[in-house]
């Protein structure tokens, strides 16, 4: 290459004056360099402090502006129709991959030399914004050059460039290193021109070491991002430094410190060369120590800051440890393995007193910079061990102090693999610089972190020691805050899941199904409910419930809520009297207490559902004759708590077959529209006929889910979804007799019971009825005054109820062996399945439910 004089001239100097230059000066391709990651739109994406410091630009100015407005780069940016030519000497340095010199040219009129062909314009910079169709997979070629500041541009006056075309998943298009030209200009003027270039690491002595330094150019970056980046890199060409066609410099990246202490170890040899005095040679080493101290300190601020910005972005446990992991390799640490306890993978509380060696371990991440899947069979993530008092683990996570090893001994390496049985990890591990540091918060041990790096790499010293306890207490406080998170997750979900009920698919006269959606807004709790509760008369009671708000408060309230109607519907509660004492329970418990309520009875003998609605959607009943939905027209009603507003009752004539659907309006509305718009939906999707009750439920939550959450970002609220298939019970199934309330009575009662059994074909229950009959009749015989009625209900169970005017509930008693009476309901209480006891308007009844074969 010709830089001024002529070819035998040039060469001659150049060659001559550098070899024996370069021995003095093995450094002297290690420069400070500005790393920039521009994408396909020529916007900033990555801005190294080397970048900063270089153009003057911060990174909260640089990252999401135009490339072009802040670096003289411009020959990167080509026209999207430029391509290189072909060259005489492909492959030489400072040539693209096809040969094509794009190194700067010097301007014939002295004006700046740009990275373009002779002959095409020097100022590309506003081509930033077409740089995706340019560096969108059109060329894949390497670029490089000099460039020179405008007066008055902050920075140095001329800069050298490399530019790498990115291919890959992600928006990464275009890598750009950049250096002070000035800086490797010699103080006596030796070196007059040097160009950047491209080669194959491969040609150099130290071309593993390269490659491994190469990734800290990239600090910031994630090592699946830095590692795609470096591949790259190595594959299209490694930045050198060209003196001539004969000499080639590797650049290496440097951060300040080396050299420094090249400044202060020059400085000690010149003092002692020239006898200056001891007290300013010492002080002004001091002064250099301190400069170093200090850059190395800021350098590890910055590092941390990093860190910190790049953990915590969610609060899942899980990808809270990954970005962890991913945050410290391979910049700080070439492997780190992440152990905590079980715990704190668990989402529970605090471990329970300090750990010790029967503790177990879990092994949650591995991330390293080793050839894929060395580590993955040997330290599998996923596996719980404790380690013995002996181990560097142990003495960190009881002393909650980082523990330094710098360098792993061959018995150290053994005494460690020991612990983990048929494998051997002492090759991984052994001559490796191990730092431990604990994960803690709050002076509590969650876990620790094993950082192990090369064997070629500096070993981990006092202040890497410092950097790694400050790093550690960051993760400990955000893996705390992910584990108090999934803590409380589970502590709502499982409060919620108790006071949700477990209901029966088959009930008298009626089949049930039901689904129960968690929200995605303000977390997954919040106030929905159903239930479905036998009453007395083979009738069931079919409830949903909404309260108004979401997370614990709202959860406690519905159990509240939940219970009251339970115990009420127990007592065969008229259902406007339900939900009056409903109201005032929710007044007396909180002034912002507010909910929504439907109740219905279903009876399946006289075919008719009674229901009261407070402030609640309307159910859809969909008919069994022609597959027609409707919905109920009901009265509104007020809110549950807000008081003073009376409850009406409607009865709805139902057949055999007919299905009700009772649900929230976390299924049916939908925010800035009409619920009248997901009520039609909910209709139209329950007339659709199904195989199954749960595939009918499957149908309509798939319906609606995508009518109206469509392009809304999904389901925000919590959703409770009853539907029952009224079956009815027919008439040949129920015998009702009523008898005069007299001790004769009873044996009537007894054969009637015998004959009906045995007309239904249950000759095996009547010695079981005979008896549990007798003992209630002659019970209701002693009390009642005027009436008294028996009836049996055939189902899949055998229900018998008796029914009187006296208003007094019997009650199991405790009996002596000399009592004359009380040993009738202990009677029906061991033999019946189910038995109790309601009063009613005019009396009680008295019920016992006998399992048939």
């Amino acid at each position: 290459m010709n830089h001024g004089a002529s070819p035998d001239e040039g060469d001659d100097r150049v060659a001559q004056v550098p070899r024996a230059r370069a021995a003095q000066s093995p450094a002297l391709g290690r420069i400070p360099l500005a790393v920039v990651v521009v994408d396909g739109a020529g916007l900033v994406t990555h801005w190294s402090v080397g970048a900063r410091k270089l153009f003057g630009h911060s990174r909260e100015a640089a990252v999401g502006a135009l490339a072009s407005d802040l670096m003289p780069v411009s020959g990167a940016l080509r026209h999207q129709h430029e391509r290189p030519r072909e060259s005489a000497e492909p492959g030489r340095a400072g040539a693209s991959r096809d040969g094509s010199d794009l190194i700067d040219h010097p301007d014939p009129e002295g004006g700046p030399a740009t990275g373009t062909h002779p002959g095409q314009p020097a100022d590309l910079g506003h081509l930033g914004p077409q740089l995706d169709a340019s560096l969108g997979g059109e060329s894949c070629y390497t670029t490089a050059g000099r460039a020179h500041l405008a007066d008055g541009e902050p920075g140095p006056g001329a800069v050298l460039w490399w530019a790498y075309p990115l291919v890959g998943p992600g928006p990464e298009r275009l890598l750009l290193l950049a250096a002070d030209a000035t800086q490797l200009t010699d103080e006596q003027g030796w070196y007059e021109r040097v160009a950047p270039g491209f080669a194959l690491h491969t040609e150099f002595a130290e071309a593993a070491e390269l490659a491994r330094r190469l990734p800290e150019i990239l600090p910031s970056m994630s090592p699946q991002e830095s590692a795609r980046i470096v591949a790259q890199v190595l594959e299209l060409g490694y930045p050198v430094l060209e003196i001539s066609q004969h000499e080639r410099v590797p650049v290496t990246p440097d951060w300040g410190v080396p050299k420094r202490v090249e400044r202060r170890t020059r400085l000690l040899r010149t003092a002692t060369d020239q006898a200056v005095d001891p007290k300013v040679a010492a002080a002004a080493a001091a002064e250099l120590d301190s400069d170093l101290e200090y850059a190395a300190v800021r350098e590890r601020l910055e590092f941390l800051n990093e860190v910190s910005g790049a953990i915590g972005t969610s609060l899942d446990l899980a990808r809270t440890i990954e970005e962890v992991s991913a945050a410290v390799v391979p910049r700080f640490t070439d492997v780190a393995g992440t152990y905590l306890r079980e715990q704190v993978v668990a989402g529970e509380g605090f471990p329970d007193g300090p750990p010790d060696a029967t503790t177990l371990w879990h092994r949650v991440a591995v991330e390293h910079n080793d050839e894929p899947g060395r580590w993955d069979d040997v330290i599998p993530v996923g596996e719980s061990m404790p380690f013995p008092v002996h181990t560097p683990f142990f003495q960190c996570m009881t002393s909650g102090e980082p523990v330094l090893v710098p360098r792993i001994s061959e018995e150290m390496g053994r005494a460690i693999a020991a612990q983990f049985e048929k494998r051997d990890i002492s090759p991984l591990i052994n001559n490796r610089s191990m730092l431990v540091v604990p994960l803690k918060a709050r002076q509590v041990v969650l876990g620790f972190m094993i950082l192990l790096r090369h064997r070629e790499r500096a070993e981990f010293n006092d202040m890497d020691r410092v950097t790694g306890a400050e790093l550690a207490a960051r993760a400990g406080l955000v893996l705390d805050n992910a584990r108090m998170y999934t803590h409380q997750e589970n502590v709502a979900e499982t409060l919620q899941d108790s006071m949700l009920p477990h209901i029966a698919p088959r009930m008298a006269g009626c089949d049930t199904a039901t689904r129960y959606l968690p929200g995605t807004r303000l977390g997954r709790v919040g106030g929905d409910w159903f239930d479905s509760i036998k009453l007395p008369g083979s009738r069931t009671a079919l409830v949903v419930g909404d309260v108004m708000g979401h997370g614990l408060n709202s959860a406690a309230m519905m159990g509240q809520l939940r219970t009251a109607v339970q115990t009420m519907a127990g007592l065969d509660t008229s259902p406007t009297q339900l939900l009056r004492h409903l109201d005032d329970l929710a007044r007396r418990l909180g002034e912002h207490y507010l909910a929504t309520c439907l109740y219905a009875v279903y009876d399946p003998i006289g075919g008719e559902l009674t229901i009261a609605n407070a402030g609640h959607i309307p159910p859809v009943l969909v008919r069994a004759r022609d597959g027609r939905s409707e919905l109920l027209d009901l009265p509104t009603g007020a809110p549950i708590g807000v008081g003073g507003v009376p409850f009406e009752t409607v009865r709805v004539p139902v057949e055999p077959g007919d299905r009700l659907v009772l649900c929230t309006d976390g299924l049916v509305e939908v925010r800035g529209e009409d619920i009248a718009v997901g009520l039609a939906a909910l209709c139209e999707s329950a007339a659709h006929p199904a195989a199954s009750m749960d595939d009918a439920c499957d149908t309509i939550i798939r319906a609606l889910a995508g009518t109206l959450n469509r392009g809304r970002g999904g389901r925000k609220d919590d959703v409770a979804l009853l539907m029952a298939r009224l079956n009815g019970i027919a008439a040949e199934d129920v015998a009702d007799w009523e008898v005069a309330p007299r001790p004769q009575s009873v044996r009537t009662i007894r054969r009637k019971v015998r004959e009906q059994l045995c007309h239904w074909g249950l000759d095996e229950a009547v010695p079981t009825a005979e008896l549990l009959v007798s003992e209630v009749v002659t019970n209701a015989v002693r009390h009642a005054r005027e009436h008294l009625r028996v009836r049996l209900v055939r189902t899949d169970a055998l229900l018998c109820e008796v029914r009187d005017d006296d208003h007094r509930l019997p009650t199991l008693l405790e009996t002596a062996p000399t009592d004359e009476y009380g040993r009738g309901l202990q009677v029906v209480s061991r033999l019946a399945r189910e038995w109790g006891t309601a009063r009613t308007a005019d009396g009680k009844t008295v019920w016992f439910e006998q399992p048939l074969r």
